[in-house]
């Protein structure tokens, strides 16, 4: 049974930005713990580029738009502020926060996968998209490439156009070099591979190895999880389901044990 206070006065990493952040931390705070907002990623637009321009004149021409993320959506439609439901392509996501995203704006997903992860949602979307399709992806610059080569492999006509850039904001390299050095973390989450380059860039620079061998470390989704291990770290949590709740609860269950 889940303790209904079972991060009770845990230090929480929370490594999202102030817009992202607030549903994270309220989760950490509904079962105890302290939320510790360092934001370890940030994301800002490219300029915009002939390529995307003309992706957006073409729009009707594709049969299906692939969104991965809440950023991809938000910063596609900061481009494209004339967008009809009625004039898109079908749309796919990877998961469920992202497809909630698209209905607050008034668009219909019409395929979401069983989990939300990028090889399965490949695998099974493939059954869905013919040979010969038009599909768009709009996606970061540091995305893989996964679903683009598997769709193409399958005679699918893939564009692919980077419409942000991931980076780590300066202001929170100091910030959290000083709270590791003081001990001030006792679970570290981790969300995307970027946010563990990012966390470890810093603990490299200031020589923090040896204080971060105390945390307890929680990520969502296997890309994740092997770049913790790449850097000899140990992932003592990693849910099957992956999203922020359930990395919480599963956390929560670890430190049970």
């Amino acid at each position: 049974m889940l303790k209904p206070l079972g991060l009770l006065d845990k230090k929480v990493l929370v490594p999202r930005g102030a817009g992202q952040a607030k549903s994270f931390s309220q989760l950490v705070e509904k079962y105890g713990g302290i939320s510790i907002e360092i934001p370890l990623i940030a994301f800002r637009p490219i300029e915009f580029t002939q390529q995307l321009q003309n992706a957006i004149n073409q729009i009707d021409t594709y049969d299906w738009i692939i969104f991965t993320s809440n950023v991809t959506v938000e910063t596609f439609f900061s481009f494209y502020k004339k967008a009809e439901p009625k004039s898109f392509p079908k749309i796919a996501v990877i998961g469920k926060k992202t497809e909630e995203v698209l209905q607050e704006r008034g668009f219909k997903t019409e395929f979401v996968p069983s989990a939300y992860v990028t090889e399965v949602f490949t695998d099974e979307f493939l059954s869905l998209v013919r040979s010969g399709s038009k599909v768009l992806i709009p996606k970061g610059n540091l995305a893989r490439e996964y679903i683009s080569t598997a769709l193409s492999n399958h005679g699918v006509l893939v564009d692919e156009i980077v419409i942000y850039e991931t980076y780590m904001p300066e202001e929170s390299t100091e910030k959290l070099a000083k709270i590791i050095a003081q001990d001030e973390l006792d679970i570290l989450m981790f969300t995307s591979p970027s946010t563990v380059n990012h966390f470890m860039s810093v603990v490299k620079k200031y020589q923090l190895e040896s204080h971060i061998d105390r945390c307890v470390i929680s990520c969502i989704g296997p890309v994740t999880e092997r770049k913790i291990r790449a850097f000899g770290l140990p992932v003592h949590v990693s849910p099957t389901e992956y999203t922020v709740k359930e990395m919480i609860i599963s956390t929560i269950n670890f430190l049970a044990k």
